[in-house]
């Protein structure tokens, strides 16, 4: 199950896809029966969640918590930032439905236990999101 909740409205984004491609995803990361919670939000929102669960008074794009163990459990909580992955999407040239699906997948490699702490891990974690982006159909990275 895909738990989405938008409390932005200022930026359009297609939800139908999104979950659609969220499915798609789970499944190439090899827990297609996990559910996930896509919460997308505010920078002022972020930076409150970033500021509680990290320690950093700034807003950030992602945000990712893992939830239960198990194959059928939640894998995780994945928090996006619409007004921060609109103005990355401006400057990257992309839409911002493929900014917040490319935002998604990085929360995805991480709720799988990947980081991007040491290079090594990096590129563990880089070929989740190629992986995951194949997936669904988007370029990685644009």
């Amino acid at each position: 199950m895909i738990y989405l909740s938008n409390s932005v409205r200022k930026h359009r984004i297609d939800e139908r896809a999104l979950i659609r491609g969220t499915r798609r995803m789970l499944a190439a990361a090899g827990v297609p029966r996990a559910s996930l919670s896509i919460a997308l939000v505010g920078d002022r929102r972020m930076r409150r969640l970033n500021r509680m669960h990290r320690g950093k008074d700034r807003a950030t794009d992602v945000l990712s918590f893992g939830g239960s163990n198990g194959p059928e459990g939640l894998l995780g909580d994945v928090v996006i930032s619409l007004d921060r992955a609109a103005r990355q999407a401006a400057a990257y040239d992309a839409t911002l439905d493929a900014e917040v699906r490319r935002l998604l997948i990085h929360g995805v490699a991480h709720l799988r236990g990947h980081d991007h702490v040491t290079a090594r891990e990096a590129a563990k974690m880089l070929r989740l999101e190629r992986r995951l982006a194949r997936a669904i159909g988007l370029r990685w990275p644009y």
